[in-house]
């Protein structure tokens, strides 16, 4: 059936990795631009998760007291056996798990990722194949203007400006084109065309 792409909001929720690896470094990186307040356990911890300060360390051994309070866990040890234990304790729980390279085990997979600003792009192949999630993300990324991130962001500012101005059934078109000469202009739009274009808009609907 597939793996549907909920995207949750993360910020200042509590998430748990268990394993103090390089597995576990790498799926702290991709979760930190996303604001979770992660927890990670292990008897040993890589220097470089210890250089991460947004991180809570624990250096012990996973236990079921740790997935209290937790949004999502994250099952990173070298160990197969205890990965799946810990998956079995938080589907028990309902508790929303991912077994690295197991993916009978998982109840969510980690997507290849592609991040500009507020874009997030996530590609899965539902574990068939992650080679071909991480060839369709180098692509996607090629796609995509290096300022993209930017660019949102200068949207979404206009977005009071635009439904000051404008009537509710003419904002899409107006967001449309607004979108469509940021992205032709490749720089930020002067007042002149913000102007023509909302009263362009705004000539439309009278």
């Amino acid at each position: 059936m597939g793996y549907f792409p909920f995207f949750m909001e993360l910020e200042r929720q509590e998430g748990l990795i268990v394993g103090g690896g390089t597995v576990a470094l790498r799926k702290v990186e991709k979760l930190l631009p996303y604001g979770p307040r992660l927890t990670v356990a292990a008897p040993e911890l890589l220097p470089a998760l210890e250089a991460i300060p947004e991180l809570t360390l624990l250096r012990r051994p996973f236990g079921p007291d740790l997935l209290e309070g937790k949004l999502f866990v994250v099952a990173a040890t070298d160990d197969r056996a205890l990965n799946r234990r810990i998956a079995a304790e938080c589907r028990h729980r309902r508790i929303p798990v991912n077994a690295v390279d197991d993916r009978d085990a998982c109840t969510f997979l980690f997507p290849a990722l592609v991040k500009r600003g507020d874009l997030s792009v996530g590609i899965s192949t539902g574990g068939a194949s992650p080679s071909a999630a991480v060839y369709l993300k180098d692509r996607i990324a090629g796609l995509l203007p290096d300022d993209f991130g930017a660019l949102l962001a200068e949207l979404d500012a206009l977005r009071p400006a635009v439904k000051a101005a404008l009537p509710e059934e003419a904002r899409a078109a107006a967001f449309s084109r607004l979108f469509a000469a940021r992205l032709a202009a490749g720089r930020p739009l002067e007042e002149a065309e913000l102007r023509a274009i909302l009263l362009g808009e705004r000539e439309e609907t009278l």
